[in-house]
């Protein structure tokens, strides 16, 4: 079938034909399908989780818990497609790398379709987050020089050291609901281009995006076995932790998971980058530019409805400053919420019914403890959409570090404020928060903007940039609390994390070589 029409009728392949009934019995919905050794299969599973689309919270299709029979069928195809990869050529898999590239750019709105039906994003945001995962299938493409080694030549008399990179085996990705394609394409490209092979086990709330980005990935050339899926909760979490024959692990996701990964995965010889989650401050010097600085936070704290671990969600205001927030209140009233197809909308639902009541809750529980309410947004409905799991832009102000709303990672379309004196004052508090993320800096004094990004201990900080995150020829680098690992996902630590290296001392005598020339003198005898 082309893949022209496959992209008209998705659940040709991403979906079952094999519908399973709901609870109530009164309605037939389609199951999402596994990818395994290169087959869209059904799984013979009897727990099926219920996907909603959170603008409605109707049902629209169910995830399996895949068997442990499927899973260990998705890594010994991975295991038996590894060496035929890793052998292949480089250039070859860059070829494919560059085939990647051209249908996931061929295809964006597609793709973009499933993350708003599934996650609640904006149609703009969820064109935005593809493109950010496009630049690492494009930033893959350059492995030709990535993946070179070492060379010393006569290090010592006739003897030369040189190494080389190569492959690990099989790595497996566990990825978060918030961003469906974009995570996937900073784990699997990176790996399979290093010539590993992969399992994938995407967010249980909205694979769509990742079961088609498989058929891409088939049409790109992508030998089967070298990249599986299969769907589930905790089972398929622990499973790769413990199997013995996956070597790495890339995640992304919540603290609770993230810890268990990495220490679990560790504890059984595995690599583990585990990217977790994060508090991120925004600091507004007196000096900064005013109306940019403020459509800067507005964007950065509610875009994405706020689930994004790089959301700006607390804004640091230093000196007179703090004069600003009722503007950025009313800048903030006049955002759109709205379900992520319609036109205009800024911001969409949150993923879950239970998602909005622990944002709400944590929101009354900043007024509760001393705080100011200066926006509410806990109580909006979106006419059409009365169902959906809607929270307008939210700001708490007079927010102080002993309460809840800070200690924890809010996760929604909650911007809260805090005031301090100086500019040493708000990196001391930002230092003192356990997370290390991002930050970022308001001003137009240089050496403003030095001090704060030699002072403050945070991974990535942005200079009037409020979601410092940078293009894939570098790395993400959250730190602290945000990050276990060694090696960050993409850029140079990318490469890093799904290779080793080869190191080979080599000694041919010089004088070796001279026996060797064809004797063309009298022969005579000794």
């Amino acid at each position: 079938m082309a893949l022209e029409l496959c992209v008209k009728d998705i659940g040709d392949w991403t979906l079952s034909n094999k519908l399973k009934l709901n609870q109530d019995k009164t309605e037939l919905l389609p199951t999402t399908k596994l990818f395994i050794n290169g087959q869209f299969v059904e799984s013979e599973t009897h727990r099926w989780i219920d996907i909603h689309n959170p603008a409605t919270n109707e049902v629209i299709s169910r995830c399996p818990e895949t068997t442990t029979v499927e899973m260990e069928s998705a890594v010994a195809a991975a295991k038996a497609a590894f060496p035929a990869w890793a052998d292949t050529s480089i250039v070859s898999r860059q070829q494919v790398m560059f085939n990647l590239q051209h249908l996931v750019k061929k295809y964006m709105n597609e793709i973009a379709d499933l993350i708003t039906a599934d996650t609640g994003k904006t149609t703009l945001d969820a064109l935005g987050s593809v493109q950010r995962g496009l630049q690492v299938v494009e930033h893959a493409c350059s492995i030709t020089s990535l993946q070179m080694g070492e060379t010393v030549s006569q290090i010592t008399k006739d003897m030369d050291t040189y190494s080389y990179r190569v492959p690990l085996g099989v790595c497996a990705g566990i990825t978060p609901f918030n961003f469906p394609a974009m995570v996937p394409l900073w784990m699997f490209p990176m790996a399979l281009v290093c010539g590993n092979t992969m399992v994938l086990k995407p967010s249980e709330r909205n694979p769509g995006a990742v079961m088609f980005i498989m058929k891409l990935a088939q049409e790109a050339g992508i030998p089967d076995g070298c990249i599986n899926v299969f769907h589930g909760t905790i089972d398929p979490v622990r499973f790769i932790c413990e199997h013995p024959d996956i070597h790495a692990i890339s995640f992304v996701g919540s603290d609770k998971a993230g810890k268990y990964i990495y220490e679990t995965g560790s504890k059984n010889g595995k690599r583990v980058q585990s990217n977790m989650g994060a508090k991120n401050h925004g600091v507004i010097m007196p000096d900064a530019s005013k109306e940019n600085t403020i459509n800067q936070l507005i964007g950065a704290a509610f875009g994405a409805a706020g689930q994004r671990c790089m959301a700006l969600t607390t804004a640091i205001f230093v000196g007179e400053s703090q004069e600003w927030i009722p503007d950025l209140v009313a800048k903030a009233k006049e955002l759109q919420v709205n379900e992520g197809h319609q036109p205009g909308a800024d911001l969409g639902p949150v993923i879950s019914p239970a998602a909005k009541e622990r944002i709400c809750n944590l929101v009354q529980s900043g007024e509760d403890q001393g705080a100011k309410i200066e926006l509410d947004g806990r109580d909006i409905k979106v006419k059409g959409f009365e169902k959906g799991n809607f929270i307008g832009p939210t700001i708490v102000s007079n927010v102080k570090p002993e309460m809840d709303c800070y200690k924890e990672e809010i996760f929604g379309p909650v911007l809260i404020t805090m005031n301090v004196d100086t500019l040493d004052e708000a990196i001391d508090l930002v230092n003192k928060n356990p997370y290390g993320n991002g930050t970022a800096i308001f001003t137009n004094s240089g050496s403003v903007a030095r001090k704060y990004q030699h002072k403050v201990d945070v991974g990535q900080i942005g200079v009037n940039v409020p979601i410092p995150v940078p293009l894939p020829m570098f790395s993400f680098t959250g730190s602290r609390g945000s990050f276990l690992g060694d090696a960050h996902f993409y850029g140079k630590q990318g490469i890093n994390f799904y290779l080793d290296v080869k190191t080979i001392t080599s000694l041919w005598r010089d004088e070796d070589a001279e026996a060797l020339k064809a004797p063309t003198a009298f022969p005579t005898m000794k």
